[in-house]
């Protein structure tokens, strides 16, 4: 999914799918699966049958419900890397993405059309997450779904999720969506050109072209279709924005900002908020939360209501951020302004040790990864309002003195240690899609 080799591509595709989808990573990474692959395949097949999988479905999937030990060691050896969202973003917007994106929606302008009017969807948001997911289709993954999840609903670490995700799988083939031999994807079973697992395939997979089939790896009109139903189901909002870049003053009450804070926009217009090209904001009550991905001195944007769907499409901020600010570039917004040229950064050592202190403290600061989670965001608005700092969320040297933590040496984007993923888009939304929470 970057824009380098093709290994690197899926790797960070199996990355922004996985990296963090279970919250017991730690206690479970050392787990051992003890009984027999042969004895557990069988009583499992006895019960796709009993859920309703036919014999011939059970037949034709047989020769992938293997064992694969490489996915084992994919799983185990997850590392989690700490970016900021300029270096992600500068990474996965990219300038040949909007071009491709825009390019897409021209080429399918009539089944965006269709779509957006059917369930009110936006074509750049669709988009936007065809571009990160898959590049449109171009790196989906190369191995077989089906063993992959076989695999994964043997071994002890997610055992009943990945159970509940090949059942889904076998559900696929058996209203002949798929041949098992099509099913082609990442390593952890993702399927299709926006990588979903087999519940939310079986659930949101739509048959836009007609021809019988929902096919989300070779059919555009069944992709984007069946994207935008997904995304409308978890709560798209008709004809509403989602992120607007602005620009923020000198001097703002800092602590109001944060998705978990929202203001009319002629209070934030009130308080001297601007859009990005220095014109007033509409001085009206529509709510809005104030954005800062990287504190007061970094880019700025209003995250309106339906920002919400990208945090429980991806609940990383880093990710959701980049993914709506992606959308709004092909929408036609110009770049962002990349606020002052020095942002202070910590490094990852700490920044865990400033989790470690704000626990301390009693805050519930998720894990303590290394990472910097919504959970930590708001530990260190707490903290900096008490220590007279401004409150902006962001972790700073200044924070970290008033905590009396030592500071360390190393780079501020050094990657975690092995076996420290972030905590996800996987403790898993309303909606079946995993999460993780990356940055």
């Amino acid at each position: 999914m970057t824009f380098y080799s093709l290994a690197s591509r899926l790797f960070i595709a199996a990355f922004f799918a996985f990296i963090a989808m279970d919250n017991a990573f730690a206690q479970n990474a050392a787990c051992r699966n003890t009984g027999s692959f042969d004895t557990w395949l069988s009583a499992f097949k006895q019960e796709a049958v009993s859920a309703g999988i036919s014999q011939r479905t059970m037949a034709a999937a047989g020769q992938y419900l293997t064992f694969d030990q490489g996915i084992i060691n994919r799983d185990r050896g997850q590392r989690v890397f700490g970016q900021t969202f300029l270096k992600f973003s500068d990474r996965m917007a990219a300038k040949y993405r909007m071009d491709q994106g825009r390019a897409k929606i021209k080429t399918h302008a009539a089944i965006f059309a269709q779509v957006e009017k059917q369930y009110g969807v936006p074509p750049s948001v669709i988009a936007a997450f065809w571009a990160l997911e898959s590049d449109f289709g171009a790196n989906m993954g190369d191995l077989s779904s089906l063993r992959s999840l076989t695999t994964l609903a043997y071994d002890c670490r997610r055992s009943a999720m990945f159970r509940e995700e090949l059942m889904a799988a076998l559900k696929v083939v058996e209203r002949g969506d798929l041949a098992p031999a099509e099913m082609i994807g990442s390593w952890a079973g993702e399927l299709g050109q926006t990588q979903f697992l087999p519940v939310l395939y079986v659930k949101y997979a739509v048959d836009f072209d007609g021809d019988g089939k929902r096919n989300l790896l070779k059919s555009p009109a069944d992709v984007i279709a069946s994207t935008a139903n997904y995304i409308a189901d978890i709560g798209w909002k008709r004809g509403q924005p989602w992120l607007q870049e602005v620009r923020v003053p000198a001097q703002l009450p800092w602590e109001q900002a944060g998705l978990d804070i929202a203001h009319p926009r002629a209070k934030w217009a009130q308080w001297g908020v601007t859009k990005a090209d220095g014109k007033p904001l509409p001085s009206d009550d529509v709510p809005a939360s104030l954005l800062l991905p990287m504190g007061r001195t970094g880019p700025a944007f209003l995250a309106y209501d339906n920002f919400k769907i990208y945090t429980i499409w991806n609940n990383s901020l880093t990710y959701a951020t980049t993914a709506a600010y992606l959308a709004t570039r092909i929408d036609g917004a110009g770049a962002m302004h990349r606020g002052a040229p020095q942002i202070p950064e910590l490094a990852f050592n700490d920044l865990r040790a400033m989790q470690q202190a704000l626990a301390k403290r009693g805050y519930d600061v998720g894990k303590i990864d290394g990472i910097l989670g919504q959970k930590t965001r708001n530990a260190i608005r707490d903290e900096q309002k008490k220590a007279g700092l401004p409150a902006d969320s962001w972790p700073t040297r200044e924070l970290m003195a008033a905590l009396r933590i030592p500071v360390s040496a190393p780079p501020a984007d050094a990657a975690a240690p092995e076996g420290t993923p972030a905590a996800p888009k996987r403790a898993r939304p309303a909606a079946p899609r995993p999460t993780f929470e990356q940055p």
